[in-house]
This record gives structure tokens, sequence and C-alpha cells, in this order.
């Protein structure tokens, strides 16, 4: 159980929900299979191959929310529409009208729906009692937000917002470039992407580069700023910062990996101690991240 992409959310200094509390609220909105013309379904799927919708360890729990969605592309219904038009017109003898032909496609959908194949897929969240953070594994804002949403109409009282930082990551980012001074117990990589504020929004990417010498801030004087930037933390986790103040591209050095792999003795343990790690590390990286983005404003 390693994160890869992470959308970071602050939840209120006194929230505080217990793991066997939010066990009984997931659990009255479990994944159900998709009936009927249902076209999507959601609900809270276990972690572990259990009945268990939690797993906690040390303050941190983890939860996942599933997604069962139909797959019935347009062009499959627009190919079984033309047949059913084609056949009618030959037997009637008229042409079919865009009202019977609406009728005629949203029938061909209600017989093909129910023998559609189905997507599942999981979103994992992690709830760091310690530090009231939920944090959402999601490479996009759409599936993040989804998972959010789903968690506000299951418990109701449980308020998040977006973590936000006394300086902006771009600020902070284009910084650290200028004075070639990352914050203290980072590094910084060699992924880079710099966007200019004008209107002609001109934007240079890095990949793998070497962002020494002079070329960086040339760019910078030109009124570029950072929006992406490579770092690495501690030697231990690497990641790409953004604008929005999103990490993406998560990477737990080997080291760490190898220190639960050695001492699990079956796939359950591993994954307990996978998550043991990952969450003491990233929250550890997040603190240091926040203080160095000049600390955190309390919006809730």
């Amino acid at each position: 159980m390693w994160f890869k992409n992470i959308f970071i959310y602050r939840l209120p200094i006194d929230c505080k929900i217990a793991t066997g509390t939010l066990q009984e609220k997931l659990a009255q909105k479990p994944l159900l299979p998709c009936s009927g013309l249902d076209k999507q379904s959601r609900g809270w799927v276990s972690c572990l191959d259990d009945d268990r919708l939690v797993h906690s360890a040390n303050g941190h729990i983890l939860f996942a929310l599933g997604s069962e969605q139909k797959l019935l592309p347009a062009s499959v219904i627009n190919r079984f529409t033309k047949e059913r038009v084609t056949h009618i017109e030959a037997q009637q003898g008229y042409k079919v009208g865009r009202r019977e032909l609406k009728t005629i496609r949203e029938a061909i959908t209600e017989e093909l729906l129910p023998k559609s194949f189905s997507l599942l897929r999981t979103t994992h969240a992690w709830l760091d009692t310690v530090n009231n953070r939920l944090i959402i594994n999601a490479a996009s804002i759409s599936r993040a937000e989804e998972l959010l949403e789903f968690l506000h109409k299951t418990l109701d009282d449980m308020p998040a917002s977006p973590l936000h930082t006394a300086l902006s990551p771009v600020s902070a980012m284009t910084d650290w470039l200028a004075s070639n001074l990352a914050p203290a117990g980072f590094t910084i990589d060699r992924e880079l992407e710099l966007r200019a504020t004008g209107d002609s929004r001109a934007s240079v990417r890095y990949a793998n580069h070497a962002l020494e010498g002079e070329e960086i801030p040339a760019h910078i004087q030109s009124g570029k700023r950072a929006i992406r930037l490579g770092l690495t933390w501690n030697s231990r986790v690497s990641f790409v910062l953004n604008e929005q103040l999103q990490i993406k591209k998560l990477q737990f050095l080997d080291i760490l990996k190898e220190e639960s792999a050695a001492q699990a003795e079956s796939a359950e343990e591993l994954f307990k101690l996978d998550f043991t790690l990952m969450t003491g590390e990233l929250a550890r990286m997040l603190n240091d991240l926040t203080e160095a983005l000049g600390g955190e404003i309390i919006t809730l």
C-alpha cells in the first residue's frame, strides 16, 4: 500500500472520529453492483481481503471508495441504433424522424446496459488523526472530489478543505530555484516546469535534466515562475510538487520497501507494514513541507 499521487485536506482540530465509528458509518453505504439500468454505483469497500472497511495503525486510518461503472460506448449504441433504424425504415417505408430516433436510441441503451461489462476502480484515503489531515490517493482532482463528496454523505459532520500555506507553492519553488537553495531536509531533483505570468503563458519543461547553471535563473528573471518541481525529502521520499500544492509521482526509495518486505511473513502482514511505514514517513514529510512553505493557514 504505497500512495502515488496525493491531495491534502485539512480537518478541523476538534474533528474526532474513532476507527469503530468510521467502520460503522462506512458499512451503511457499501458498494453494491450496478443493477438494471444503473450506469454507475459507488460505495465503500474493504482495504484488505476481509469484511473490515477500515485499517488503522498508530492513529492513521485507511479506507477506500469503490466505483463500478458500466462500459457502454456511444459508438456501440450508435451502431445498434443505426441497424434498428434501417430495419424499421425498410419495413415501414418512411424515414425515421428525430423524435422516434431518440426513442429508439433510449430503447437500445436500456437493452444493452444490463449486458455491458463493468469497470471497477478503487480510491484509497488515509485519515491522519494525529495531524488532522485527510490524504486522498488519486491522480485527478475529479477522483479526489468524488471520494470527498461521498465521505460527506456518509459522515455528515466531517468538513474538509484543501491545505493552505502562508507561501504559495509557486512563490516558494521559484525562490528555491533562484537562490539554488532547497529548504531544510529537501533536495531539488531534475524535474521542473516554468511558466510565464504574462498573456503569452509561455512555458518550458525539464525532465531528467540538470537544473544548475544560468539557464534557470535567466528564465526566472524574464518573468517565468515554477509551477512543478521535483524534490526529495531526507533521501527517502521523492515527489513532484505542483502549483496547487498537490503531490505527484510519489516514490518511496527502495530501502523503505525493503525494510517492510524483510519483516513480513504474509501478504496481509506486508500490507500492514507497508501502510505503517508509508504513513509514518509521509506524515513527517508533509510536516516539513508545510513548514518550508511558511506554515499552515487554518481556514476551518
